[in-house]
């Protein structure tokens, strides 16, 4: 089983690439991918380059050249709910867009039966087995993450927190999420905070974004090191 991992950033993938053994590079579609093995599970890691196109680009090579059985993205979020703190991390159960119309995608392509994208179940489990392995329990939220074109600090904060009550938010997880459905592939994103309400702005995304990254990174370290010990089952 190959594993494809979705970081939006070259900060983002940098904790990933010492992990990787026997490592070999692809480039395509200007993007280069990095396969090997972390944890004895076959991987195929890249950086995307930010906003929702270019994740979905990602993702469908992934799957259409690369054949991954599942796709986790991993990296840095806003905070959205006033509980999550910087450097904690949300590892979304569900993804929406927070600046597409829902009929969007329930009266057109791929037809859903409503606008959320849900996380794979096993894959939550088996994260929610790493987290505990890593002793990072308290440091971790499940739930939802809100994707749209724009980061966001005060502006629009409300609105998306109104309508959709995610915990954070980002630029890609929703379309990754996007491609794995029509695909039926089992997704998941588990992404660090790095700004929040109290603490908002580029400025703090830049502060914090590598040592989100690297929590990010041990999660999905983790994560990878559970799907090979319940290969099979």
């Amino acid at each position: 089983m190959r594993v494809g991992i979705i970081c939006a950033s070259d900060d983002e993938l940098a904790p990933f690439l010492p992990l990787i053994e026997d490592c070999s590079v692809t480039e395509k579609a200007k993007l280069k991918f990095y396969s090997g093995t972390i944890h004895g599970v076959q991987v195929t890691a890249l950086y995307s380059g930010v906003c929702k196109v270019n994740a979905a680009v990602a993702a469908q090579l992934l799957i259409e050249e690369f054949k991954v059985k599942a796709v986790i993205n991993s990296g840095a979020a806003g905070g959205m709910d006033p509980d999550v703190e910087i450097l904690d991390t949300v590892i979304s159960t569900q993804a929406v867009y927070h600046d597409v119309a829902a009929d969007v995608l329930t009266d057109f392509h791929p037809w859903m039966e409503t606008e959320i994208f849900y996380a794979d179940d096993k894959l939550v489990e088996l994260s929610k087995a790493a987290v505990g392995n890593l002793g990072l329990t308290d440091k971790v939220h499940y739930g939802r993450t809100a994707t749209g074109e724009a980061f966001i600090d005060d502006s629009g904060r409300d609105e998306i927190n109104e309508k959709y009550a995610p915990l954070s938010v980002d630029m890609e997880t929703a379309a990754i999420a996007h491609v794995c459905y029509v695909f039926n592939v089992p997704f998941i994103a588990i992404r660090s905070i790095t700004d929040t309400a109290r603490h908002s702005g580029e400025a703090n995304f830049e502060l914090n974004c590598k040592n989100a990254s690297e929590t990010a990174c041990r999660i999905t370290a983790g994560l990878l090191k559970e799907l090979h010990k319940n290969a099979g089952k």
